[in-house]
């Protein structure tokens, strides 16, 4: 596996090797020991797998305790994925970065605890996994606008279509009013249940 920074180097792209031939192909999707010394000590708790037609916009989503890591994948189709900086004390606070992940290019992106996730849907459909480093905990789940204007994402929209979206998602505060992290936030340090 190649690790890759990103423009914001605490999220960082995966490209797996790929071993294949006529039968078929194989790949390592995950190995701990290695993504330990990659990354960091990280333990996953949780797997997730969610499907979607083309042109669904998922985001942009996080947990303000219980705040989950997440490496993310595509196993059918593909999505545009974004992450973006909510860490108020970050250097990159308020940045995004984003990358096509696909069926085809096998690529993964591990986005730390304190960010901002979402994913638009290209293909007719797709099927989207990811590990957690924390368990869903629907009571402190926060979103921010998909379109604010103050982070821009620059979604790969057709010209003319607006995604297809959640109420959860329409309703979403703008960044500039919404709960972030604050600047002595850990971080990595689990929060008890409450």
């Amino acid at each position: 596996m190649e690790y890759i920074r990103t423009i914001i180097p605490d999220v960082v792209l995966l490209i797996p090797k790929v071993f294949g031939d006529e039968r078929g192909f194989f790949l390592e999707t995950f190995r701990q020991d290695d993504f330990d010394r990659q990354i960091g000590k990280t333990e996953f708790v949780q797997d997730n797998h969610s499907g979607s037609g083309q042109g669904i916009l998922r985001g942009l989503h996080y947990q303000l305790k219980h705040t989950q890591g997440k490496l993310v994948r595509v196993a059918i189709g593909e999505v545009f994925d974004v992450a973006v900086d909510i860490r108020r004390g970050s250097p990159t606070f308020g940045r995004w970065v984003g990358t096509y992940l696909t069926a085809e290019n096998r690529h993964q992106l591990w986005i730390p605890p304190g960010f901002a996730h979402g994913f638009y849907v290209l293909s007719e459909w797709a099927e989207f996994f990811y590990k957690a480093t924390d368990y869903y905990a629907p009571q402190w789940e926060r979103g921010i606008r998909w379109n604010d204007p103050g982070i821009a994402v620059d979604w790969p929209l057709p010209e003319g279509q607006l995604p297809k979206l959640s109420t959860k998602d329409i309703d979403a505060p703008l960044f500039e009013v919404a709960e972030v992290f604050p600047e002595d936030w850990t971080g990595w340090i689990k929060e008890e249940s409450n």
